[in-house]
């Protein structure tokens, strides 16, 4: 009895089991299934669309709706085609709406337009303004507005009208949009994307495009949008140098084709993607009713932070500047293109300490920065006055050296000059036959520089007699000399870079790199670690040089004539043409894996400035042609921040102690300043 009510107990329990475990097969069934069916939503076009991530627009322009029939039934054919895309955000119209500008075809293109199902944005451009019959009022009544904002996935819209109203001229953007222009990009936070559309591309095509570059440069411009050329094409726009704090100092600008099939295979328009995700905007014409390959691609800028310094000293000088500023003590000295030598006092109270070096790595006989240079206050910044003034013959464009109380540099009259530092009384000058455009290096009592004449000489400091001259130099020197108890060190505009003895000018050896002029190391200023001599050269190779005998021994591709060292002399610093700066170890004699130590991407754009790169507290200082100062970190080349310093080329950054920079710029700035 006990056995069978055993074997019924086992029995259910087995039932039950069998029963839970297809439960349990269903559940995973339909858990799979629904899972399937989530993916197959979220995947679709629709959800996607509505990933705040990703945003996707349309880019009509150049309707030039008229009595011409074609142009509107291309309009009809677009309209019809972007109501049947489902993932579509919005579409903007950039202008040239109508060919005459008249009521006709402005209500004629409205009503078309006005099928739409998704959201539309509309700016005029010169075919709708110059010609209207209604002096541009119908325009801004049937459409609206002249202008717009919004914003969408977190990525503000921006667009105006172009001009020119009623007159022939080139597009002017009217006043009352460049007030609202104004004002708008001031309260859009820093980082936060934009878009600007503008019938115009912004040149010289525009003839306020300076101050409407001006203006966007405050903000994270992805790009500008425009018509007027029919075409698809890829523009950079350089902000010119303003008081504004650039966020962006190149705006990419992009132009689209026109919605007209008029030398087309058929109407078009473009369809652009921005995903936040990814970091991409993608461009892809529509011809017909088929989507083609993305025909440009833009990864998304992500302005890096702003580096907080506070500013000891600055002055805008009245003329260019296209040298290195020095000091020594509590006075500031730089030359300018007028051919003057200024010196500058700070408020003894807050001096400096006199072991900054003016060779700041160059050679070395530099020294350490030292750490006991006390700080600076703003006193004195406003309408500082020149301690003293020496006048050249010439523009100047070597940066100066200063060792034992003397100021040492070359001007284009012929002459190097050696003047007192306290009081700007000229010590000497020696002439050469040529310009002397090279900058001084002095090591040991000698002062040693290149000049235009074909000779390279060596003076003594203090009497500027002629210790040496070297006269087989091939083509002229610019740059400045690395010099130590080894070898002198410098490239020429001949294509060659030569070692000689810092004791009496004898030709050690030269190494060229086989190239035309244009390719020469001349506007390099070499530097020298472990051995090697390392330069980089315009044809986009940077080359390690044997100090010892001139033999190459590893190049790599990337650089232009920017180099630098760290501190320590371990690493080599290489700033490229294209947003890229690389970190190589100094040791390594031969090219290979564990040569680069890092890669940064540093977002700077085209570059080609030739001024050398510096590194203090732990941080490598890139100067660049559009006047900002990218900071990165020595350790992994990480991005710390940016110096906005101007909008012209920055010269040599001197870091002169306590987290201090001494800068100036080719638009005559010259400021000291400390890193927060």
């Amino acid at each position: 009895m006990k056995n069978h009510k055993a074997r019924k107990i086992c029995s259910f329990t087995y039932i039950c089991n069998r029963f839970y475990q297809s439960l349990i097969t269903l559940a995973m069934k339909a858990l799979r299934f629904i899972t399937f069916l989530l993916l197959i939503i979220l995947l679709s076009p629709d959800i996607q669309a509505q990933n705040k991530n990703i945003v996707r627009f349309a880019f009509l322009t150049d309707l030039h709706i008229s009595d011409v029939a074609t142009n509107a039934e291309d309009l009809e054919f677009s309209v019809e085609d972007l109501n049947n895309i489902s993932n579509l955000d919005f579409v903007i119209f950039g202008g040239d709406i109508t060919e005459f500008g008249s009521d006709k075809e402005i209500a004629h293109s409205h009503a078309i337009i006005s099928k739409l199902k998704v959201p539309w944005y509309i700016v005029g451009g010169n075919h709708d303004s110059k010609w209207s019959e209604s002096g541009c009022n119908t325009f801004k009544d049937v459409f609206g507005y002249e202008w717009f904002e919004f914003e969408r996935g977190g990525i503000r819209f921006l667009g105006c009208n172009s001009g020119p109203n009623m007159r022939m001229a080139p597009a002017l953007v009217p006043r009352d949009a460049v007030l609202w222009l104004d004002s708008v990009t001031r309260s859009i936070p820093p980082h936060q994307p934009v878009v600007f559309v503008n019938h115009y591309p912004l040149d010289e095509a525009m003839l306020n495009y300076t101050t409407i570059l001006d203006f966007l440069s405050r903000n994270n411009v992805q790009f500008a949008m425009c018509g007027h050329g029919h075409n698809n094409r890829t523009y950079n726009y350089k902000v010119p140098g303003s008081p504004n704090t650039a966020v962006t100092p190149v705006i990419r600008g992009v132009m689209g084709r026109s919605n007209l099939r008029a030398g087309k295979a058929a109407h078009g328009y473009n369809l652009v993607t921005i995903d936040q995700t990814a970091a991409t905007i993608t461009f892809h014409e529509r011809e017909g009713r088929q989507t083609k390959a993305p025909w440009h691609t833009l990864k998304m800028l992500t302005p890096p932070p702003a580096i907080k310094t506070t500013l000891l000293f600055d002055y805008q000088d009245d003329t260019d500047i296209g040298s290195g500023a020095v000091i020594d003590g509590n006075r500031i000295f730089w030359a300018n293109a007028s051919g003057v030598i200024k010196a500058f006092d700070i408020p003894s109270q807050h001096n400096i300490s006199k072991s900054s070096n003016q060779n700041s790595g160059v050679g070395s006989s530099a020294q350490p920065l030292s750490s006991s240079v006390t700080s600076f206050s703003s006193a004195g910044l406003k309408n500082p006055q020149p301690a003293w003034t020496f006048r050249t013959g010439g523009k100047i464009f070597s940066t100066p050296a200063i060792a034992d109380g003397k100021l040492v540099v070359g001007s284009s009259d012929t002459y190097i000059y050696s003047l007192d530092i306290k009081t700007g009384k000229l010590l000497w000058k020696y002439k050469a036959t040529k310009s002397v455009l090279a900058s001084p290096t002095i090591h040991k009592g000698v002062v040693y520089i290149g000049a235009s004449d074909g000779v390279f000489r060596a003076l003594d400091l203090k009497t500027g007699k002629l210790v040496w001259e070297f006269k087989d130099v091939k083509g002229f020197v610019e740059s400045k000399a690395w010099v130590d108890d080894s070898g002198v060190y410098f490239g020429t505009w001949g294509s060659m870079l030569y070692a000689l003895s810092p004791k009496d000018g004898s030709l050690l050896w030269s190494w060229t790199n086989h190239k035309g002029r244009g390719l020469s190391p001349a506007a390099v200023w070499p530097v020298k670690a472990n051995g090697k001599i390392f330069v980089a050269t315009p044809e986009r190779m940077t080359h390690a040089i044997d100090a010892a005998t001139g033999t190459e021994l590893w190049r790599a591709r990337g650089g232009r004539e920017s180099v630098g060292l760290s501190p320590d002399a371990t690493t080599l610093f290489v700033k490229t043409m294209q947003d890229t700066v690389f970190a190589y170890r100094t040791d390594v004699a031969q090219a290979d894996k564990s040569l680069r130590k890092w890669t940064s991407h540093t977002g700077y754009g085209y570059e080609i400035a030739p001024s050398a790169i510096t590194s203090a507290y732990g941080y490598v200082f890139i100067p660049t042609d559009k006047g900002n100062i990218f900071v990165l970190n020595e350790a992994d080349g990480s991005v710390a921040g940016i110096i906005r310093f101007s909008g012209a080329l920055i010269n040599h950054i001197l870091p002169t102690g306590n987290r201090q920079i001494l800068v100036s710029s080719m638009d005559g700035r010259v400021s000291l300043q400390k890193l927060e």
